[in-house]
């Protein structure tokens, strides 16, 4: 596993770039923007599912859906499909890097990038960034994705730990050199959040 931490703040708004290998959009995004940022305040993980993302695949490589896997109150063992939330909450070791990193930082935010529902979904006291967001970007708020997400890390991050966490679902059919300048108007929003 090679997830790597990129930026320099202590408290910072903690991004991740790529949670499915199946939407890439997130890791573009976020190198693209320490590229031209590397002084940047927010702590980046640019792609937390490499194995995914190498392989165009949602899970990662034990075939868990990294984004089912966290120990909520509702996460269920699932059936092994590309939602599976794995044997036990936070069984897969990039599930227990992003929690170990956000016990360690204790983020003050978080944004999760996501693929194609074209949305700004929130969990926890969010509302309110989540509206800027929307601004920017041009996408509905939406407080609910629309489907059940046991072992979900908003859930876990922002429904039972109160850190306000941001799951923005990009447009995957938009040319991905169309959604830099959107994208990085809410990287400099955060930087000063």
């Amino acid at each position: 596993m090679d997830i790597q931490l990129k930026g320099n703040s202590k408290s910072p708004v903690i991004i991740i770039g790529c949670f499915h290998g199946d939407e890439p959009q997130g890791k573009y995004l976020t190198e693209k923007y320490l590229a031209n940022k590397p002084d940047t305040s927010l702590l980046f993980i640019p792609c937390l599912n490499e194995y995914g993302f190498k392989h165009n695949i949602r899970t990662n490589s034990n075939g868990v859906d990294l984004n089912r896997n966290f120990p909520t109150k509702n996460w269920i063992e699932s059936e092994k499909d590309n939602f599976y939330g794995g044997k036990e909450p936070a069984s897969e070791e990039e599930t227990r890097f992003v929690i170990d990193t956000i016990e360690r930082v204790k983020p003050k935010l978080i944004l999760t990038l996501h693929a194609p529902y074209k949305v700004v979904n929130y969990d926890g006291p969010a509302s309110e960034i989540s509206e800027k967001i929307s601004e920017i970007i041009g996408y509905p708020v939406e407080e609910s994705i629309g489907y059940p997400t046991p072992g979900s890390f908003g859930t876990w991050a922002g429904v039972e730990r109160n850190i306000p966490t941001i799951t923005l679902e990009l447009d995957e059919e938009a040319d991905i050199k169309e959604l830099e300048e959107p994208v990085f108007k809410i990287f400099e929003l955060l930087e000063n959040y």
